[in-house]
């Protein structure tokens, strides 16, 4: 499995990034890659709930990207929060609805929307990023 890598930004701000195969136990790594990055960040107040958005943001790639890979993404633009991102192969905008109450799936992005200070999808040349920013209590 890849190892995680520490990565110097064009912005200057560091970031911790790993490819993971399209499968749903790479939401496991994606999920060490976080405490991890919020742990040497001093943002251990963001970690189980980091944690559990990048579990959701990985599992709606798993469901509609089109590669065999994902890649997670953790970055600290500041001091004050953390942006977590996952890129996918797939350029179909991102589509929020409102599950059924029979339904089993479909809440992942509500939970994210719910926990996270913001949230959106940005377009890219080969696929799309979903990303979602945290701010630590009291702050920012």
């Amino acid at each position: 499995m890849p190892q995680p890598t520490t990565l110097a930004r064009r912005t200057g701000h560091p970031g911790y990034s790993e490819t993971l195969p399209r499968r749903p136990e790479s939401a496991a790594p994606a999920r060490r890659l976080v405490r991890a990055a919020c742990a040497a960040w001093s943002l251990d107040d963001l970690a189980e709930e980091a944690a559990l958005i990048v579990s959701e943001l990985v599992s709606n790639a798993i469901q509609h990207a089109r590669r065999d890979s994902i890649r997670v993404v953790v970055e600290r633009p500041d001091a004050t929060y953390v942006r977590i991102g996952v890129v996918d192969f797939s350029k179909d905008p991102l589509v929020s609805k409102a599950p059924g109450p029979e339904d089993e799936g479909g809440r992942g992005l509500a939970l994210v929307a719910a926990l996270a200070t913001h949230w959106g999808a940005e377009p890219l040349p080969w696929g799309k990023r979903v990303w979602a920013e945290l701010h630590g209590k009291g702050r920012g």
